[in-house]
């Protein structure tokens, strides 16, 4: 054979040869690929899907890259997950340690939200290892059930501290009548006192308990058709002999004859307070003024005073349980600190709110939203339905 001829078949051979090793090699790669597709396309283990379909709270289940293959509603709810990942690195750190230690973990802490510190989530984590390649993760709010054993705690405190002051008061009157018994002037006095404090712990407990039946699911439970001429009439009448004392007008506009459903006792309750309040804290000679109307199926109840007004930064705490923007004032005035608190209760339990407008040196407005009768039967069967109004910590 020619040299040349030779060398193409030498050349031919080469080529198949390493021709057939080059696809030997594509075929193993391409195989490798398939199954690492496979792999990586895995399931997760049967009836877990179907387990976290059904659950309430939140459950998430992550893969080895910490990609969040699944997750229930509650888990986005919360904002537990963006874009497949886990949206707190604390998350990331629990997976992170069930994968490399392989043990179940048990933890309870906050999930910072944002900036503020008041946004935080309290949050109790089970984590453990799924299969071979996934990470369960439950995550269980418990924000709020802290924040009502903080109220709680609170609300005890609080309690303890307005009675001690009028309970430590009758004592030291009781012993100051036993030294000036020969003294009737001075006796009368020391009465006059032991009356006051006396009043003063009653009206604390009748507060105590109204907001506890308030905060009762069935506060509401017979409602009716409720005229808020006549709620208004009502509240305005228990005032007045407190507002002659003090030369204070009682302005009443003009009859809307608006109607809600709801409890009249419960309706005259919160608007005598928000009068009481407005009397209590306007200067002798001024002028309260109570008034309503309807706009949009919305019927309001205002009451408008000309007192020293509340500074912004209080606005929103006005309603909580024993909070008041100036102790002293609001302890010689008589107040018990729950009157607003009540207040917001007993709408709330309508289907209704109470907002507050007030600029200091120009007095205060608060604003009583109610439905109207033919809205307030689906606003009551909300508000029903829905846990009852917890307590906040008044003016």
């Amino acid at each position: 054979m020619h040299y040349s001829s030779w060398l193409v078949l030498v050349a031919l051979f080469s080529g198949l040869v390493i021709g057939g090793g080059f696809v030997a090699v594509l075929v193993f790669f391409i195989s490798r690929s398939r199954h690492a597709v496979q792999v990586s396309s895995n399931t997760v283990p049967d009836g877990v899907d179907q387990v976290l379909d059904a659950m309430d709270s939140a459950g998430l289940v992550v893969d080895s890259s910490l990609n969040v293959v699944k997750a229930t509603a509650k888990a986005f709810a919360l904002a537990l997950v963006s874009n497949a990942r886990l949206t707190y690195p604390e998350l990331v750190d629990v997976v992170q340690r069930v994968r490399r230690t392989g043990a179940l973990v048990d933890q309870e802490f906050d999930l910072q939200r944002g900036r503020f510190k008041d946004t935080s989530l309290r949050v109790h984590v089970r984590a453990s290892v799924l299969g071979s390649r996934f990470v369960l993760l439950l995550v269980e709010d418990r924000t709020e059930s802290y924040r009502l054993e903080a109220v709680r705690r609170d609300f005890v405190a609080n309690i303890s501290h307005e009675l001690k002051t009028p309970i430590g008061a009758i004592g030291l009157l009781s012993e100051a009548l036993h030294t000036a018994a020969d003294d009737p002037e001075q006796v009368r006095m020391f009465a006059d006192r032991l009356n006051a404090e006396s009043a003063r712990i009653a009206r604390l407990t009748q507060d105590i308990i109204e907001l506890s039946r308030l905060q009762a699911v069935d506060a509401v439970a017979n409602a009716e058709r409720v005229e808020i001429d006549h709620v208004i009439a009502a509240a305005v009448d228990q005032n007045r002999v407190g507002a002659d004392a003090h030369a204070i007008e009682l302005v009443v506009g003009a009859s809307t004859g608006a109607v809600v459903y709801g409890d009249p006792k419960l309706l005259i309750t919160a608007v005598d307070n928000l009068i009481s309040n407005a009397i209590r804290y306007s200067p002798d000679g001024s002028r309260v003024g109570v008034g309503s109307r309807v706009e949009d199926g919305v019927v309001e109840i205002a009451v408008t005073d000309q007192g020293e007004g509340i500074p912004e930064a209080d606005q929103e705490r006005i309603f909580e349980r024993f909070f008041r923007v100036d102790q002293a004032r609001s302890r010689s005035t008589g107040g018990t600190g729950l009157g607003l608190s009540i207040v917001k209760h007993a709408v709330q339990n309508h289907g209704g709110d109470v907002r507050v407008w007030s600029q200091p040196g120009m007095g205060s407005t608060f604003t009583i939203r109610l439905p109207e009768a033919d809205q307030s039967a689906i606003a009551l069967r909300t508000a029903a339905a829905a846990p009852s109004p917890q307590g906040e910590p008044t003016k």
